[in-house]
């Protein structure tokens, strides 16, 4: 008897398979999610210097495709030798050697001309921060007694506070061992930090040297398992998607580095006290959007309170305005729109990602939202477009109803609508009389 194979049979079964490990896959999730968790920690914790390797390279590939094709290839090129595979190997691994270089070169000569300047500041801080305290003592002191109403208020506040303050240092003061080995431990893992960066650091130049071969091999995934449609469809996408990274997170480095440079000069020009250590914690802090000079300004600003609260009063007003100047007119020259987002998206974006990764969720929230952001509003357009419905949202401001034929009735108001209703009531009763007094 000879057997004939179904295929129907074949597509149900590997359905009903699939089915079932998508059960067994939620209901390990559902009630073993702590293990679960615990397992991607420890995965994500082992593949770190991948996942460093990776984003160094990333951040690499800019500067490497400048280098070899700006400088290199040309060089190549003005000695007439040929461009076979022999040479295009040669050309790479010049690029990468100079792209280390460079980037080296910078990171040194930016940390020696920086850290021995905040080493400086940190130290005086540190052995001048009882005259500091006193002179902010004296300085309020002076100015409760020439205002009797402001001190009332606040000895009542700290009248209120205190004992709040001491039940805190009575609690806090038994975990001091618990705090010195969470201490110990972030050092320990900072070295390991510093270990996994190293290790992907050798592994970014592996990246390097095969980039165009790997991204090769994820096209020919792609197109292997997707039909044509989708997978030039997904490759558009993880296109727009990297344009949309590189591009907001070069241009918001390169602006952060201006707004420090700027923020040095100002404050050497008004002699605003560690002015070094002021200008690169807000340099720093400028790469999180919107809340980033907040962020570096204010412990900044109560630092110079301590030494001299004129010039705290004369760096608050320069941070409005380097603000200013960032939000207005250097940021969207450097940025334009990269991301595509509105003011109220941008906050959006970095309270969410802030709120749930942190200080990294706050810098790289912005370009994952602007492509969450972008892929919506393309879906949306889609389906308008099935509808034959206008894609642009001005038609849609004053939108009542949509009726058939796709004819836009614009809304009334409930007042608008009682008075053309009142004056219609009006000129039919006026109709009536007119037209009973003719009889008459």
């Amino acid at each position: 008897m000879k057997f004939h194979f179904n295929k129907k049979y074949l597509y149900w079964g590997l359905t009903a398979l699939l089915v079932i490990i998508g059960a067994i896959l939620f209901y390990y999730i559902l009630f073993h999610s702590d293990s679960l968790s615990s397992v991607v920690h420890s995965f994500i914790t082992i593949s770190m210097p991948i996942i460093d390797g990776l984003i160094l390279a990333y951040l690499m590939t800019p500067i490497l495709n400048t280098v070899e094709g700006k400088v290199i290839k040309p060089i190549y090129v003005k000695a007439n030798i040929p461009m076979n595979e022999k040479s295009k190997k040669r050309i790479r691994m010049i690029s990468i050697l100079a792209t280390i270089v460079l980037v080296l070169v910078i990171l040194y000569e930016f940390f020696s001309m920086i850290i021995p300047e905040l080493i400086r500041s940190i130290q005086s801080i540190i052995f001048q921060f009882p005259t500091y305290v006193s002179n902010l003592t004296d300085w309020v002191v002076g100015l409760l007694e020439n205002n009797p109403n402001l001190e009332s208020m606040v000895s009542e506040l700290l009248d209120k506070y205190s004992a709040m303050l001491t039940n805190f240092l009575s609690s806090v003061l038994p975990r001091v061992n618990g705090i010195i080995r969470t201490l110990s431990l972030s050092v320990i893992g900072f070295f390991k930090a510093m270990w996994n960066l190293i290790i992907g650091f050798i592994i970014s130049i592996y990246i390097l040297g095969s980039k165009e071969v790997f991204a090769g091999q994820a096209k020919k995934i792609a197109y292997a398992f997707f039909d044509l449609p989708t997978a030039n469809q997904l490759i558009s996408n993880v296109r727009f998607i990297h344009t949309t990274f590189i591009g907001f997170i070069s241009g918001k480095i390169i602006d952060s580095i201006i707004i420090g440079i700027i923020c040095f000069i100002c404050t050497n020009l008004i002699g605003t006290p560690y002015a070094i250590l002021v200008s690169v914690v807000v340099g720093v802090t400028n790469i999180i959007p919107f809340f980033g000079p907040w962020l570096g300004g204010i412990p900044c600003a109560i630092l110079i309170l301590m030494v001299n609260p004129i010039q705290c009063l004369y760096f608050i007003i320069l941070i409005l305005v380097i603000q200013q100047f960032d939000g207005n007119i250097l940021g969207p020259k450097i940025l334009g729109d990269s991301t595509g987002l509105s003011g109220f998206w941008v906050i959006f974006s970095i309270t969410i990602f802030g709120g749930i990764f942190g200080v990294l969720g706050m810098f790289v929230g912005v370009p994952i939202f602007a492509v969450l952001y972008a892929g919506f509003k393309a879906l949306v357009n889609r389906m308008l477009a099935k509808k034959d419905l206008p894609t642009d949202t001005r038609p849609y401001l004053m939108v009542g109803s949509i009726e058939n034929g796709n004819a836009f009735t614009e809304y009334a108001p409930v007042k608008k609508k009682r008075k053309s209703l009142e004056k219609r009531v009006k000129v039919k009763t006026d109709a009536d009389k007119s037209n009973t007094s003719t009889e008459e």
